[in-house]
């Protein structure tokens, strides 16, 4: 069993150059409303679908994105394109993070390996 990620957009290849250098995933293509990443792993798949509606809200669910070293990640991501929601790294339960939004505004947080 595989889990595929499906984040609701207004740009699928705009994000995509995004996602994929965030994820490591490579970009797959295109297809009506979508836009495929596959990851290192058989399986990894990580879908981008164009919806008419603007984000609105926080998202219910979020992407973790994993890192030894969270503020170089997050500069890094800044750089292509991403914005800190948190000004200072969160830690609670032993785990510390930085949360993050895409260029869409979609929430997510590159969390300490």
């Amino acid at each position: 069993m595989s889990i595929h990620v499906v984040l609701d957009c207004a740009d699928p290849e705009k994000l995509a150059g995004f996602w994929s250098k965030a994820l490591g995933y490579e970009i797959s293509g295109f297809a009506e409303q979508w836009g495929m990443l596959k990851g290192p792993r058989e399986g990894d798949v990580f879908l981008l679908q164009r919806v008419p509606e603007p984000k609105a809200g926080k998202n219910r669910m979020h992407i973790d994105v994993t890192a030894p070293d969270i503020e170089a990640k997050a500069r890094e991501l800044e750089e292509l394109g991403a914005r800190r929601l948190s000004a200072e790294p969160v830690s609670q339960f032993d785990m510390t993070w930085i949360t993050m939004a895409d260029p869409e505004g979609n929430e997510f947080c590159v969390c300490k390996e």
